[in-house]
């Protein structure tokens, strides 16, 4: 170390004689406001690489502020931290905070130009210049760290003072490595060997190392990725490194000109970052709103948005890769990505509300003569999605849960006719009590006919007029909170549309809200919360795992005999030309008026899904009639026609190797029967067997 007066009269002399010139009045000013006491630095956490895994362990995304992997010093290999230290501070290891031989060198350069051109700074100093750099929070902040000025240096000593006094110089070596900046997009010297020549720091040869030791005096200038100049002056640099290794005795002068006749040897590996790089964008992208939004992640925005940027977790996840395939093969072969109407599926475990799966037809990304979608169609805005789609029958669902809930047995039913109207402006009320009944709107079924439906049959053949005079029977208002109790939202989180026609799912939806609730239903009416995160390691190693959120949604035999009912569908109903998985599942198809969009919501006591496809131009103006969808016309699109296919193929494809779980049964003597269910002479009742088609679903 050196003694205090010493060091400040040699400082005094490298920072203050250059304007002696000017009077001396500046130097006794200079003097007298060096003050060598040591000050502790504050040093932010570095930025670092953040890391997404599936629920195997397999690497899926990363995404960063700052290209960096924080390594120790063993994990640099020795060649480069000779060359750093040859370069930027040959006595490194010798001096203290401040080198006194480099100040007076600085001393003498800075008296000849007149200006502070040469700080003489050790890399303990770079290393405090680097802390500021880093810290600096506007471009004001950064210009301050990076001035020359006297006061800028006298701080730089001062911090050093504290930094030396705190760490050993191997620690001090490190810490600087990991910080600096080396151009290309790289911090730290994992990144940039990594960035630079496609292998790890600990693997650097000489003619490497010497090229990154030689970047950080100028990484800007000396990018390779600025063309052929700055390759060239890059390559100068490393010459000036090695020949100075050499004139240190590092290494041989043959050693040094072996290098030198070496190629730079640019590699330019590419570093993936952020969701568009992913294979499983959407699911990455609905992991990093979770991140940002969720307060479970963090109590505010501020806390969330700077442990983002601050990076260097390990983010354990929830997605099953052979789940995932099977979504995405069973969408792939139902529908083009070049296709106008899009796909999403969403896939979910019910009793934990994990999400397995997140696939859509068209490649995440920005190219739109590409046909790429930049949002996420599997899930809501709130988590990098739009509006979705209006989801039709498949909300039928929430008006049978509510009758169960009020007593009706599965065999009780309502006569209906082809069309329906309320009878007052007072049959419906909304949520707050008001009248919102339509006497003016006939609601119709596509073949005209009505009679005698029960909650099986109506289910079945998801009769639009049977659950509008259901839903008047057991309320829109409690209907509607039922949906609510699942986990029902619109997609743009704007409050529920509470009209008439709720039951026949008039409000936009996305699939993974969907999904999640019928799977709620699936798990015996316990309903959880989507959970795509499981296990969070953050950059000091500490880990924070995390459980799903769940609730008694449902008492569990209504959804119990929910399920039986929803289970006839495939055999009785809407699904019976596609046919079942081979195992006991549930579900329901929904076709919306005039067929804007089509959607299939299903689930099996292991895994639930919901599909729905519509063209994201507008589904309104760009219905589902007359289309090309994978290759085959439609004249209309049903729910069975291409996301019930789809909802199957997936499921035989990700249940392939789990054993068939039933249902609990119903309980017959609360659900079984009817209370008054046989029709009259004027009631025909439907054959099962040819269950009634109508416009709001097939």
């Amino acid at each position: 170390m050196f003694g205090a007066a010493a060091a400040a009269g040699v400082v005094v002399a490298a920072i203050g004689l250059p304007v002696v010139g000017g009077g001396g009045a500046t130097v006794v000013s200079a003097t007298e406001a060096l003050n060598l006491r040591q000050l502790e630095l504050v040093e932010p956490p570095l930025a670092q690489t953040s890391v997404i895994y599936d629920a195997e362990g397999n690497k899926i995304a990363q995404f960063y502020a700052q290209d960096r992997k924080v390594v120790t010093l063993d994990q640099i290999a020795d060649v480069m931290q000779t060359a750093i230290i040859s370069i930027e501070d040959y006595r490194f290891y010798q001096h203290g905070p401040i080198d006194i031989e480099g100040t007076a060198r600085a001393l003498v350069k800075n008296l000849v130009t007149g200006r502070v051109s040469q700080g003489g700074s050790s890399i303990t100093q770079q290393y405090v210049k680097q802390v500021f750099l880093n810290a600096a929070a506007t471009e004001k902040e950064k210009n301050k760290a990076l001035e020359s000025s006297y006061a800028r240096k006298l701080n730089e000593l001062r911090y050093a003072m504290g930094v030396e006094k705190k760490y050993s110089k191997d620690e001090i070596l490190a810490k600087y490595l990991n910080i600096a900046y080396f151009g290309a997009g790289a911090n730290g010297i994992e990144s940039a060997a990594r960035r630079f020549f496609g292998v790890p720091a600990s693997r650097l040869n000489l003619a490497q190392a010497a090229t990154l030791a030689g970047a950080v005096q100028d990484p800007n200038a000396t990018d390779p990725n600025r063309g052929k100049q700055a390759r060239k002056l890059l390559t100068n640099r490393r010459n000036v490194v090695l020949d100075r290794m050499a004139e240190l005795g590092k290494i041989t002068p043959q050693q040094a000109a072996e290098a030198k006749a070496t190629k730079l040897g640019y590699k330019g590996v590419k570093q993936p970052n952020g969701c568009q790089a992913s294979q499983y964008p959407y699911f990455c992208e609905y992991v990093r709103y979770e991140l940002l939004t969720n307060p479970t992640f963090g109590k505010t925005q501020r806390i969330r948005t700077q442990r983002f940027n601050q990076g260097g977790m390990k983010i354990q996840t929830t997605l099953d890769p052979k789940m995932q395939a099977a979504a995405e093969k069973a969408i792939e072969k139902h529908v083009n990505a070049s296709d106008n109407a899009l796909a999403a599926e969403a896939l979910l475990q019910p009793g934990t509300g994990m999400i397995r799966a997140m696939a859509a037809s068209r490649t995440f990304g920005n190219a739109a003569k590409k046909n790429e979608v930049s949002y996420n169609p599997v899930a809501d805005k709130k988590h990098g999605g739009l509006i979705g789609f209006q989801p039709g029958s498949t909300f039928k669902t929430f008006t049978l849960i509510t009758a169960l809930k009020q007593g009706m047995k599965v065999g009780d039913g309502i006569r209906v006719g082809g069309s329906y109207r309320a009878p007052g402006y007072s049959t419906f009320k909304n949520c707050a009590g008001q009248n919102i009944g339509d006497p003016t709107h006939t609601v119709t079924n596509d073949e005209g006919s009505g009679g005698f439906k029960t909650l099986q049959t109506g289910t079945w053949g998801s009769v639009n007029t049977f659950f509008m005079a259901l839903e008047q029977r057991v309320g829109l208002c409690d209907t509607i909170e039922t949906a609510k109790s699942l986990g029902i939202k619109r997609a743009d989180g704007a409050p529920f549309k509470e009209f008439e026609t709720f039951t026949l799912g008039t409000n936009e939806m996305d699939p993974l809200t969907v999904a999640n609730a019928y799977a709620a239903i699936a798990a015996r009416g316990k309903y959880c919360a989507p959970q795509a995160i499981t296990k969070i390691t953050d950059s000091s190693g500490k880990s924070t795992d995390y459980r799903p959120s769940c609730k008694q949604a449902l008492d569990p035999e209504v959804a119990d005999a929910t399920a039986n009912v929803l289970s006839g569908v495939f055999t009785k109903g809407t699904m019976r030309s596609v046919g079942g998985i081979g195992r006991p599942a549930a579900g329901k198809t929904g076709t919306t008026d005039q067929y804007a969009s089509a959607w299939f919501a299903g689930f099996t006591p292991d895994l639930a899904g919901a599909v729905s496809i519509g063209d994201p131009r507008g589904s309104q103006r760009y219905r589902l009639s007359g289309v090309t969808i994978g290759g085959t016309r439609f004249s209309s699109v049903f729910g069975a026609s291409v996301p019930g296919p789809i909802w199957k193929d997936t499921m035989l494809a990700a249940l392939k190797d789990v054993p068939p779980t039933d249902f609990t049964p119903i309980n017959t003597s609360r659900f079984g029967g009817c209370a008054s269910c046989t029709p009259t002479r004027d009631q025909p009742e439907d054959p099962l067997t040819d269950p009634l088609q109508d416009t709001q679903d097939q």
